[in-house]
């Protein structure tokens, strides 16, 4: 019974960080268009360095394992929402200022998925169901939020349930328990190895994502 006290304890310096993470988006997003950009890519990349430098200062290996896959997935997570951005019209990100890809999505996009996917990997404790599970509530809540706080929305005709597309939601379900087996296989190999498999995620979550607009819609 010691163990899972112990792990559960552990958690809690990732939950004070997402939470930190969600407090300083929140004041970005207060922000008006140009400015608000700017600081949503600051806060994405200042809470992806933050807990790679948090990581290594405290000696988490469990961190500093799932990291090495989760970072390089994140840069990985532009072309999804770029192909779905682009190429399906299923979702636009309004020009709130920063750099942006293609004139289509933010940059601040290739950081932002760092800290929710280190909380999923780390909640879920190796367990694919549960990755799932809980990806699939944390990114509802950030679908629900997003179109309100003026990140992205629903386009091209795409099945709302609040504002939030509903075609969106298995797919993410999925690209967490994808997340915890990819840094089960890959966490400890070499770095060529951990940016294969987190372009493995990627793709597979892309898949994912097509199918479900054509079921779903």
């Amino acid at each position: 019974m010691e163990q899972p006290r112990n792990a559960s304890k552990s958690l809690a310096p990732v939950v004070l960080c997402a939470i930190v993470y969600a407090v300083a988006g929140s004041v970005a997003l207060t922000l008006e268009p140009t400015a608000k950009g700017w600081a949503v890519l600051l806060v994405s990349i200042a809470g992806a360095v933050g807990v790679c430098l948090l990581a290594t200062a405290t000696n988490r290996r469990d961190w500093l394992k799932a990291l090495g896959v989760i970072v390089p997935i994140s840069l990985f997570q532009v072309f999804p929402d770029w192909f779905l951005a682009t190429e399906l019209g299923s979702i636009v990100f309004p020009d709130t200022g920063g750099i942006r890809i293609d004139d289509a999505i933010p940059l601040a996009m290739a950081a932002m998925w760092v800290v929710p996917l280190l909380v999923i990997v780390l909640v879920a404790r190796d367990t694919l169901l549960r990755g799932a599970i809980v990806s699939a509530m944390l990114f509802l809540v950030t679908e629900l939020l997003a179109p309100v706080a003026g990140l992205w929305e629903p386009a091209g005709g795409a099945r709302e349930l609040a504002g939030a597309a509903l075609y969106v939601i298995p797919p993410e379900a999925l690209l967490g328990a994808a997340a915890v087996y990819a840094v089960r296989v890959a966490g400890d190999r070499t770095w060529p190895t951990r940016i294969v498999a987190a372009a493995a995620v990627s793709i597979f979550y892309t898949g994912a994502l097509a199918i479900s607009w054509m079921l779903v819609g």
